[in-house]
């Protein structure tokens, strides 16, 4: 079923599309700009063409940003609302506001049902249960318990781990026993299709007389109110297929995510809100925290082998665009609030994860000339791709660099020149983050939420300063990994470790050991070369140079414990845990 795009959605997507154009050509103009005067040599023109690839990601990260910072500050906060517990069960009143934000009518009076689904592999179960007595007493204490069944989906294949995971559940079942909220486990024997064939495979089964599915991980929490807004706005739009709640990091132990999860929730506020504005009803998928409506999502949403017979690593993605296709809507809602995850504990998983969905986004490429896709569902495919592709175009540019200054080819550059490229090219790819901090120290309450703005100041420095130094680490084991990816060099499915630990050296330098000799090697060349090279190229080869220390450091319980005890980069859930 083909639907036409609304005109207004159509001119907010060419204004998009002209706001990243200009972005883009002004990025270029500077670089032409640094470049031109001498003449071109060789290196010059790879950098060119090197960083004209990378422009794309750059302009629509900034567009994003600032279409999305715009529209947050026009609208105002919506009220605070408890956040949901990790740790212990207690009864969550449902605030009053929950159906009037959700639904036209603002009365919540469906009498839809929904499955709460848990799919889990391989997890330890006790972190997995703790934020659910919350959500459940929540749901039931405000009345509709009788709407929703909690369901388990494990994937678990080893006989060890999934007796631990059945006793656990079992206790689980007995504390709930003769509550509103059943609760109902089912484990594959097979784990055929991942998590896409998880669910499917429940839909088919288990799924009768529930309309719809909320999804969730194993690191997921999501408070009753969250849960009941997603609700009153499926029942409100027959055509709304997928909501996809904003996630939010959980309160974190490990420096290393403590870190990152401060940047990456102000980030994500204002890329997501800036997004949906001109996405509108063909938005994304992110593959949990969000509500799918049952029968759609069967209908549509099965997915085929890849043409080559593999099957498909990512699937949220392909999903969404399914659902496009058919004619149905799929909304983000860009809103955080009682929506969390746990990000990955320290730099191994992170990079180990960051592998999976790289090789899980280039398995889109043969994707893109499917007949029915629509034209934001092909966007959404490439966007996805331009995610990761962009990571080897930096090492390109980044060699590039390197050797057009060993041979020379800098000397006549004007400083200032390089100066505006390389701010400019940094405001923009963090753009997202950093008008997500500008809002958050515009708007008191949202301020207060982080502690006031002198600690989200110190937040956003210690932030930054993370961010500096891992981002070169990163951008570069991306790069690698997909250059080796045609050669074999694709990462599995694995499960996750989602526990705080320390990192030892030895295993930091078996992974990091590629970043610190293209570090030392860039570095050393720059030396040769004199004069302010080194000083240029430090920004990007000393964070690869200390690759292995930082990864070290980042991890250690010594530095994790200094940064809660003095609340550094601490969340909204954390202040409001320890205030309570």
């Amino acid at each position: 079923m083909r639907v036409a795009t609304p005109p207004a959605v159509a001119r907010r997507r060419l204004a998009f599309t002209l706001l990243c154009l200009g972005i883009g050509l002004l990025l270029l103009a500077l670089l032409w700009r640094a470049l031109a005067p001498g003449g071109w040599t060789g290196w010059e023109i790879a950098i060119l063409l090197a960083y004209a690839g990378t422009i794309p990601w750059s302009a629509i990260s900034a567009a994003n940003a600032l279409v999305g910072f715009v529209l947050r500050l026009s609208r105002p906060l919506p009220p605070l609302e408890p956040a949901p517990s990790l740790h212990r069960a207690h009864a969550t009143p449902l605030p009053d506001r929950t159906a009037q934000d959700a639904s036209p009518s603002g009365h919540h009076t469906g009498t839809s049902r929904a499955a709460i689904a848990l799919c889990i592999r391989n997890e330890t179960m006790a972190d997995v249960l703790a934020p659910l007595p919350a959500l459940l007493d929540g749901l039931e204490a405000a009345g509709q318990g009788h709407r929703f069944v909690l369901w388990f989906l494990s994937d678990t294949q080893d006989p060890v781990k999934a007796a631990r995971e059945e006793t656990a559940i079992a206790g689980f079942l007995a504390q709930r026993a003769g509550r509103p909220i059943p609760v109902r486990y089912r484990r594959r024997m097979h784990n055929t299709g991942f998590k896409a064939g998880n669910v499917m495979e429940f839909m088919d089964q288990h799924a009768a007389g529930l309309d719809f599915m909320l999804s969730l991980d194993a690191d997921s929490a999501m408070s009753a109110a969250a849960v009941l807004r997603l609700v009153a706005a499926m029942d409100a739009d027959p055509k709304l297929a997928i909501l996809q709640q904003l996630i939010a990091g959980r309160p974190a132990e490990a420096a290393f995510a403590r870190l990152f999860q401060f940047g990456m929730r102000a980030g994500m506020r204002s890329w997501a809100t800036g997004q949906d504005w001109w996405q509108a009803d063909e938005g994304p998928y992110w593959g949990h925290n969000a509500i799918i409506r049952i029968p759609a999502f069967r209908a549509h949403a099965r997915l085929d082998d890849l043409p080559n017979g593999d099957q498909l690593l990512s699937h949220d993605q392909i999903e969404a665009v399914r659902l496009h296709a058919a004619g149905w809507k799929v909304r983000c809602l860009p809103d955080d609030t009682g929506s969390l995850e746990a990000s990955p504990p320290a730099m191994p998983e992170f990079l180990l994860r960051d592998r999976r969905w790289g090789a899980g986004n280039m398995q889109y490429w043969p994707l893109l000339a499917l007949p029915w896709l629509r034209p934001m569902g092909r966007w959404q495919l490439a966007q996805a791709i331009l995610l990761f592709v962009t990571a080897p175009l930096w090492l390109v540019l980044l060699a590039a660099a390197v050797g057009n200054a060993v041979s020379g080819g800098g000397a006549t550059t004007p400083p200032g020149a390089l100066a505006a490229v390389l701010v400019a090219t940094w405001l923009a790819y963090y753009a997202p983050k950093l008008t997500g901090y500008l809002e958050a120290l515009l708007r008191t309450p949202l301020a207060r939420s982080f502690g006031g703005r002198c600690m989200l100041l110190r937040g956003i420095v210690a932030e930054i300063a993370f961010t500096t130094m891992f981002e070169p680490v990163s951008l570069t084991s991306k790069g690698l990994h997909l250059l080796a990816l045609p050669f074999g060099g694709g990462a599995g499915w694995a499960p996750q470790n989602r526990q705080a630990r320390g990192v030892a050296w030895a295993d930091a330098a078996r992974l990091l050991w590629p970043q610190t000799l293209l570090g030392a090697a860039g570095l050393a060349a720059l030396l040769l070369a004199g004069g302010t090279a080194p000083l240029w190229g430090a920004p990007i080869l000393l964070p690869l140079l200390l690759a292995i220390p930082f990864c070290v450091a980042t991890a250690s319980p010594t530095l994790s414990s200094w940064l809660r005890r003095g609340r550094f980069c601490a969340t909204p859930e954390e202040l409001a845990g320890t205030a309570g």
